[in-house]
């Protein structure tokens, strides 16, 4: 197997925040995304959810699909409502050929709030919630390699699994058997940890990869002025590699020197009507063709 580049859909429209984008098409999202040279997609909640219907769409295209995101809420819900909700989503997964699915723990999340300070009020786990998160995540993970998959696990802004130091606690307390780990390159700058020392320490439970900029004017911004998660993107925190001020060369080196095999995906959530969607994927493509030869 080898990497692969795909494009998440959230550039056309934000699942969190439906009004941006809320006029661009599932056609165009898709259609724009083989044209600006990607060969996979992630799911927004403008795709079908009948597997028959959405490859129709995209095997034209020329797309895959690499992943879709699920919430899982393990430290804050029966261990039996987030099971069920997963054997659904990974059956579906499975059946578009994916191999990864990525979970995020929203117990707690502040992510979607709007008014809440991403940073001053971010949550933090209990040691009960904790255990409550990795034997879920465990038990997960069981669920997927029933299907020959593997969950990945995505640290994100506003969650209680951000910083290096709770990565840190998850990998250790989690079966390396069983759960796995996205790298997002934006979420680690985002948050100030170092993307660098995280996929060295990592890189053999790394099985997804996520390439997002950040533009950090910005983020000094939403530190300074306390504002919330969404708050930040719409304001344009976030960007595609090559805009803003990741360095991702010696990423790519790390990468490449790992023997890391799946997808790598830009995910570069902005508001499209300030930053159109094609152009930027566009421009992104081109980035990561002049850095990687991808």
């Amino acid at each position: 197997m080898m990497i692969n580049l795909g494009i998440a859909p959230i550039a056309w429209t934000n699942d969190d925040m439906p009004e941006l984008g809320k006029d661009n098409s599932f056609e165009q999202c898709i259609s724009e995304m083989a044209l600006a040279g990607y060969t996979g997609t992630e799911i927004g909640n403008k795709y079908p959810k009948d597997p028959k219907v959405l490859e129709n769409y995209l095997e034209p295209r020329g797309l895959n699909v690499a992943s879709a995101w699920f919430s899982s809420f393990l430290t804050t819900a029966p261990y039996a409502e987030t099971k069920e909700a997963f054997i659904k989503h990974r059956d579906f997964l499975s059946a578009m050929g994916a191999k990864v699915i990525v979970v995020s723990e929203q117990g707690h999340s502040v992510q979607g709030q709007m008014e809440t300070p991403v940073f001053d009020q971010k949550p933090v786990f209990t040691e009960e919630e904790w255990e409550k998160l990795t034997s879920g995540l465990d038990s997960l993970g069981a669920l997927a390699l029933e299907k020959d998959m593997k969950i990945v696990y995505h640290h994100h802004m506003g969650t209680g699994v951000q910083t290096t130091a709770e990565i840190d606690r998850l990998m250790a307390e989690t079966d390396p058997e069983k759960v796995f780990l996205l790298f997002d390159t934006g979420h680690l700058v985002f948050s100030g940890e170092d993307p660098l020392a995280i996929f060295k320490k990592y890189q053999d439970r790394i099985f997804h990869i996520h390439f997002k900029d950040i533009r950090e004017a910005k983020m000094q911004e939403v530190k300074e002025a306390k504002m919330s998660f969404l708050a930040g993107v719409k304001d344009g925190v976030f960007t595609i590699p090559g805009d803003g001020m990741i360095d991702f060369q010696p990423i790519w080196e790390l990468i490449k020197a790992s023997g890391y095999a799946g997808w790598i995906i830009v995910e570069a959530e902005q508001d499209p009507a300030k930053a159109n969607p094609f152009i930027y994927a566009k421009k992104a493509r081109a980035y990561i063709n002049a850095v990687t030869g991808l």
